[in-house]
């Protein structure tokens, strides 16, 4: 046994000696025992995070938080999966809390951390803009419009504005939160929160990947939208070509010419039967062949996310000056546009005029709730993974707040631009604006609004600029899907892509790629729809839901508020509390609820799904939520140790939740947790990183 001035250490080795912990003791199996006089433990997981003791948080805080460790790949004495956590106390100085040594073996073998800096974003603008680029996409500017006059017009205003103060901020700022002080991906982050959780950073991957393959497809579209364009006269105005049929009316050109109920407009048959070519298909069950045009389109697309992303964020930060900006340049000058259209003020009238009784309906609620949630986008492992490139005392609560208005006020700004025109399609056509806005989803802009472009004077110059903004509007969500998915499987295993990002990243736009071909089918749009429906909303909404009860009651909200005051200075209030401890999940389990009582009835364009795309729909969204049980299952059967010693780690877990509203100095509570640390420890039946793990419950659970 070594002494020093501040500490005393003592080596472990098992396969010599077994040592029995009495109470009061901190034992560590095969490892580094260190024992403070004061006995406060401290955590070091990984190297990235260091919880320094009261008197040296502020010069630990700054250093640790900056760095991640190059760990032996050698495990102590068998024991260890790459997520060994190391149990010391704060150091007399600086330079020995970021210093540690491990016995692996028999022998003691001192082993040097090295350090080593995270990237981080050049400059601030450079993380607001991808954050803004991610939250505003094509969500913001079809399908805001179309659930806001749906459900009440300005009266649907009061149920989102609810919405986004008590769920969608919260939980927004949260994942900003979490990402800057523990700096790791979605994956990876979980050691250091509730490692049985570990699962949904796999969900989060398995997710992002059915995003990849099928919202690409739709700026595909807008591509060969934006390449077709390029015309004097665009081709989506006239009757006259090889795609259209008898039913095509073009009543622009054409004053006498009567809409009737089977009349179809040259955009909608450009549409359907050029771009998609869904004639083609018979459904579901028949996709029928690829269109090489698309394939094309969406090769291209990939080629520019790829070399975009590849070097990580110091490239991407510097293409989202463009990507992020130039959709609100767009917005304005069609805004301008569209005011000065006939029959604007008609579109305008009908996008705000409210209509209280909506209020009383639930769905109108669960609508808002998760508009606002799909909007701003927490549980994508985005946000985790950006502000993991923050440097650690950035300011995310005025992050958050900003990024969350600015996502707010564009979905309300895209619907005067959507409105007015949709008023002016009214006008022409001599009917009501909600026959005229029947169209859904990419329906409402590649049909609705690409006809009333095509009508206008510069009709290609309008054409160009608004397919140009859809493009950049998506290549931002891309790019942040994406570099969720990196960011975590690197620092999850930066020992095999540490140093190998733009392979990786070739090998995952690849995949992406291969995944979207059935897409790209004739029936491409209805396996789209399908995807969107199914494959993402339930399950990040599940994700969402068991992180925020991970955080909030599993770490505990008490140690979260206390990194939160490390790292920002001040601790958040009780308004954010209540909203992460209850108000927030009870936001999520809402949606979720409304959703598995009412699942959507499907239909595109005429044709019905059957049901048993019901049943598909459900598994492919399962598919990506079944990686939580799973590793739950994994992380239990791979832990030496009985079912009654299982369940005592479940006993403990009460305990520190009973401790929440019970004083924790109790002598029957502090007991207990001995007695099953103790138990654990003496016996040896648990590695070192669960055991670590558990006394870091023990320690958090006792100061709360």
């Amino acid at each position: 046994m070594e002494k020093s001035s501040s500490n005393e250490t003592q080596t472990l080795t098992s396969k010599k000696e077994l040592l029995d912990c009495t109470e009061g003791e901190d034992c560590q199996e095969n490892g580094l025992l260190v024992k403070n006089p004061k006995s406060t433990l401290q955590l070091v997981e990984d190297g990235n995070k260091v919880h320094p003791s009261q008197g040296d948080k502020g010069e630990a805080g700054q250093i640790s938080n900056g760095y991640s460790v190059v760990q032996s790949p050698v495990p102590c004495n068998g024991i260890g999966d790459g997520e060994d956590v190391q149990c010391t106390a704060p150091a007399a100085t600086t330079t020995t809390t970021t210093t540690t040594s491990t016995t692996c073996g028999v022998e003691a073998q001192p082993q040097l951390l090295e350090l080593e800096e995270r990237e981080t974003w050049s400059k601030k603008m450079d993380f607001l803009l991808s954050v803004i680029g991610y939250a505003v996409d094509l969500g913001n500017v079809w399908r805001f419009p179309y659930i806001c006059y749906q459900n009440g017009g300005g009266a649907f205003l009061i149920p989102y504005t609810i919405m986004a103060i008590f769920g969608g901020i919260p939980l927004f700022y949260m994942e900003l939160a979490l990402g800057q002080y523990h700096r790791n991906g979605c994956i990876s982050i979980w050691r250091k929160i509730c490692p049985i959780f570990k699962g949904i950073g796999f969900t989060i991957c398995v997710i992002a990947f059915y995003i990849a393959s099928y919202y690409n497809t739709i700026m595909a579209w807008a591509l060969y939208y934006l390449i077709s364009s390029f015309t004097s006269e665009l081709p989506w105005t006239s009757c006259k070509n090889a795609w259209n049929t008898v039913n095509c009316t073009n009543y622009f050109t054409n004053a006498s010419i009567t809409w009737t109920p089977h009349s179809i407009s040259p955009a909608e048959e450009f549409y359907t039967r050029h771009i998609l070519q869904v004639q083609r298909s018979k459904g579901l069950d028949d996709l029928g062949g690829i269109s090489w045009q698309l394939t094309l389109c969406l090769l291209l697309i990939f080629t520019i996310v790829y070399f975009s992303i590849w070097k990580g964020v110091k490239t991407s930060g510097k293409v989202v000056w463009v990507t992020a900006t130039f959709p609100y340049i767009i917005l304005f000058i069609l805004l301008i546009r569209g005011a000065t259209l006939p029959g604007a003020w008609r579109g305008v009238v009908f996008y705000l005029k409210p209509d209280w009784q909506k209020l009383l309906a639930t769905e109108v609620w669960v609508d808002a709730a998760a508009q606002i949630f799909f909007s701003l986008g927490p549980g994508f492992g985005v946000l985790l993974a950006f502000a993991s490139y923050n440097k650690f005392h950035n300011n995310c609560y005025q992050d958050a707040l900003v990024t969350s208005t600015v996502n707010c006020m564009t979905s309300f700004v895209s619907g005067f631009v959507i409105f007015t025109v949709l008023g002016y399609m009214a006008e022409m056509r001599n009917e009501e604006v909600s026959e005229v806005a029947k169209d859904t989803g990419p329906s409402l802009l590649f049909i609705t609004y690409a006809e009333a472009i095509a009508n206008m004077p510069a009709s290609t110059f309008f054409a160009i600029i608004f397919f140009l903004m859809l493009l950049t509007l998506g290549l931002d969500s891309t790019f942040a899907g994406l570099e969720g998915v990196i960011t975590a499987v690197l620092d999850e295993f930066p020992h095999v892509w540490g140093k190998r990002r733009e392979w990786f990243v070739l090998g995952l736009i690849i995949a992406c790629f291969l995944g979207s071909l059935t897409t790209l089918t004739f029936g491409g749009a209805y396996v789209v729809k399908l995807f969107e429906e199914y494959a993402t909303g339930p399950a990040v909404l599940t994700v969402v839901f068991l992180e925020s009860i991970a955080v909030a009651w599993f770490y505990g909200i008490n140690q979260f508020c206390r990194d939160m005051k490390e790292m920002l200075g001040f601790t958040p209030g009780w308004y954010w509390r209540l909203c992460w401890v209850a108000i927030s999940p009870i936001f999520l389990l809402f949606i979720i609820c409304s959703f598995m009582s009412s699942p959507p009835d499907l239909r595109l364009f005429d044709y019905n799904y059957p049901y048993w795309t019901t049943i598909v729909g459900y598994c492919i969204g399962t598919s990506s939520v079944i990686c939580i049980p799973i590793y739950m299952a994994y992380r239990l059967i791979i832990t030496p140790g009985t079912f009654k010693e299982v369940s005592d780690v479940f006993y403990l877990f009460k305990f520190i939740f009973d401790g929440m509203y019970f004083p924790l100095h109790y002598p029957a509570i502090q007991k207990k947790r001995w007695e099953i640390l103790h138990r654990y420890f003496r016996q040896k039946r648990w590695s070192v990183n669960d055991a670590s793990i558990f006394a870091r419950c023990w320690m958090y659970g006792s100061t709360l």
